[in-house]
């Protein structure tokens, strides 16, 4: 999740332009090295959490223990 007051970073990763104000719903996985790892253009709100769980395991993506 990302506070982005004035928008920058929504015009830097291209979610909003010239054209479209409102910002597309993308999700955007970034790896601790800073590397962008994967976009999902296709979120669904009703399934979003089980379907990020599901993306980070194919990423390779390690799951914190309790």
């Amino acid at each position: 999740m990302l506070a982005d007051v004035d928008g920058s970073v929504a015009k830097a990763y291209g979610v909003v332009n010239a054209e479209r104000k409102v910002p597309f719903r993308w999700t955007f996985y970034i790896g601790k090295d800073g590397k962008l790892l994967h976009v999902d253009r296709e979120v669904k709100p009703a399934t979003a959490g089980p379907d990020v769980a599901r993306k980070l395991g194919e990423l390779g993506v390690a799951k914190k223990g309790p």
